[in-house]
């Protein structure tokens, strides 16, 4: 009944994500290009956010790593510029934390704040 409550002092295994780290403009275009054959997401996270990291943290706890989709983490705060062409390129208004699918070229769902943990990714695969 304690360990229910309280938990256990057993450490919990971190889930590891197939994150690809987002640090070029450049990379835009290949995620175009390869989101036409396969899934793409981009998850714009605030590193200084504690809402940005408890909706990271609920994702990856959430995440089913059976899905076959490409899965790219930006770190907006360092890489702002890169931030900001997602937006232009995809025509997404920014916001953090943001995740963002694009298929066949174009963006076919975004989300943000709580909003993305409501996304069930494998309806766009």
């Amino acid at each position: 009944m304690f360990k229910k409550l309280f938990g256990s002092n057993e450490p919990k295994e971190e889930k590891i994500l197939p994150w690809i780290a987002l640090n070029q403009e450049i990379q835009l275009n290949d995620i175009e290009e390869k989101s036409k054959t396969k899934t793409q997401v981009i998850f714009k996270h605030s590193t200084r956010c504690g809402i940005s990291r408890m909706v990271m943290n609920q994702f990856v706890t959430s995440y089913d790593t059976a899905l076959d989709i490409d899965l790219y983490y930006l770190d907006l705060l360092n890489y702002r510029t890169v931030s900001n062409e997602v937006g232009y390129k995809f025509q997404v208004m920014h916001q953090s934390p943001q995740l963002i699918i694009i298929k066949n070229g174009v963006v076919v769902s975004h989300a943000s704040h709580d909003a993305i943990n409501e996304i069930d990714l494998r309806r766009f695969l």
